[in-house]
């Protein structure tokens, strides 16, 4: 047997555990706003910034560390723990929502620091990190190599405006940061994982490489035109490029949804989650080109508030990247703990596939809740137009809304406890290989003959 726990493990589990207290953050602040008790500014600072710096950073180096040990050949963690990255990690996250509660950007520059400092201890595995599968597919290191100069790109500007290093461009820096982070690294590094692991999830082949490897090409170089864009002001030029990047998005899922259908795979959480993820990717896409144009005359064609902005921001933050995070961590948490709990290969199988059956249960109603309180979002902004915030139907759509994606939320965390939860011991009668099963019987019927 392996390790109770692996480093893997333990950045997965920290990463889901503070994705999981921000969500509830934000559905509170979703439900302060409606209600006309907007709770204070400075709590959707620490909203946005445990979910993307405790939850989706700690995620991506988890799912990094969980990537090398299940494809080594020895199938052993390795040897270094990651305790310093684990323990600067989650203290820089709590030293950002320390400062963003007391209004103390000393501090926040400070974990914003410690935060670069962490990311960069791991730079250099990242940088040669290179996924290996058995199925066809595009060679993804490119982009998680784009991923991995835009966070650090990300992170410094964060850093800056927290000093006050360019206040004459707070706007524009801020303006930077979020599109860095959010479209550089996290979308990027996302599409290249998905592009990636989706064959090997339906075991298959990508239905066109020459594809992939287009559009891994077209976004990057779209993404670099588009921050051009934001840092000259020039909205006709965002316009523009971001038509590009929706195209390039097409592609991409086109790409996808052609391989889902050869495959004539039934489907798993996984890949239920990802198809998801990428619709709602190409919706996001859309929004933000319409978003732009809304601004082009002046004053604005449709009013846009907090609640508009909620929505747009959260078709990314729960219908894009929620969702692949929950198809991650539905594949990739059996095979985890089947290679750091079991050293045998040949009895981690029967494990895996134990695991596997408590993370695809009852998978359609975590899906369509997770979904559909995401398009309640888009739902309550658009009712704002027509419906005061404290009326009731607003009140009633919010209530919905957040009923739905609390009912996901705690149905994936109560199988991700529980596939925890089940120990190699449980499954040891069904761990042996067809040939032992094979000779057991077979030396009983011997024994038997030896002594008549």
């Amino acid at each position: 047997m392996g390790r109770l726990m692996c480093p893997a493990l333990t950045f997965l589990i920290a990463g889901f555990s503070w994705l999981l207290l921000s969500s509830l953050v934000g559905l509170a602040i979703l439900i302060g706003l409606v209600h006309g008790t907007a709770l204070p500014s400075w709590l959707r600072l620490v909203h946005v910034h445990a979910t993307l710096v405790g939850g989706i950073l700690q995620l991506m180096i988890g799912g990094l560390l969980a990537s090398l040990l299940t494809t080594s050949q020895s199938g052993a963690p390795p040897s270094n723990s990651r305790l310093g990255l684990f323990i600067a990690l989650n203290t820089a996250t709590v030293g950002l929502l320390v400062g963003f509660g007391f209004g103390n950007m000393t501090v926040v520059g400070v974990a914003g620091i410690v935060v670069i400092g962490a990311v960069a201890s791991i730079a250099t595995v990242a940088w040669e990190y290179k996924p290996q599968s058995l199925t066809q597919s595009a060679d993804t290191s490119w982009l998680y190599r784009f991923s991995l100069i835009a966070l650090l790109g990300g992170l410094a500007i964060s850093v800056a405006m927290a000093f006050r290093f360019m206040p004459e461009y707070y706007a524009h820096a801020r303006l930077l940061h979020l599109h860095v982070i959010l479209l550089g690294f996290i979308t990027m590094a996302m599409i290249g994982t998905t592009q990636h692991f989706f064959p090997i999830i339906l075991n298959t082949t990508l239905y066109s490489p020459r594809l992939a490897r287009l559009v891994m090409v077209v976004l990057p170089i779209g993404f670099i035109i588009l921050v051009g864009g934001f840092i000259t002001s020039s909205l006709y030029l965002e316009l523009v490029i971001g038509g590009l990047l929706v195209l390039s998005i097409g592609l991409y899922s086109y790409n996808l949804l052609r391989t889902w259908v050869h495959s004539r795979h039934p489907g798993n959480a996984a890949s239920d989650h990802l198809l998801a993820a990428t619709f709602f990717l190409v919706l996001m896409m859309i929004m933000g080109v319409l978003v732009g144009a809304n601004f082009l005359p002046q004053p604005p064609a449709l009013p846009f508030g907090s609640l508009h902005l909620a929505a747009y921001t959260h078709m990314a933050l729960i219908g894009f990247i929620l969702q692949t995070v929950l198809a991650a961590l539905s594949y990739g948490i059996p095979e985890l703990l089947a290679t750091s709990r079991i050293t045998s290969q040949k009895r981690q199988r029967p494990y895996q596939d134990q695991l596997a059956v408590i993370m695809n249960r009852w998978r359609a109603v975590q899906l369509t809740g997770l979904s559909l309180g995401t398009m309640g979002f888009g739902v309550l902004a658009a009712m704002t137009w027509n419906f005061p915030l404290g009326s009731p139907s607003l009140q009633i759509a919010t209530w919905v809304t957040v009923g739905l994606l609390l009912s996901s939320l705690t149905l994936f965390t109560a199988k991700l406890a529980w596939a925890l939860g089940v120990r190699p011991s449980n499954s040891s009668v069904s761990s042996m290989s067809e040939e032992e099963t094979f000779r057991q019987p077979l030396k009983h019927a011997m024994g038997m003959t030896r002594k008549l």
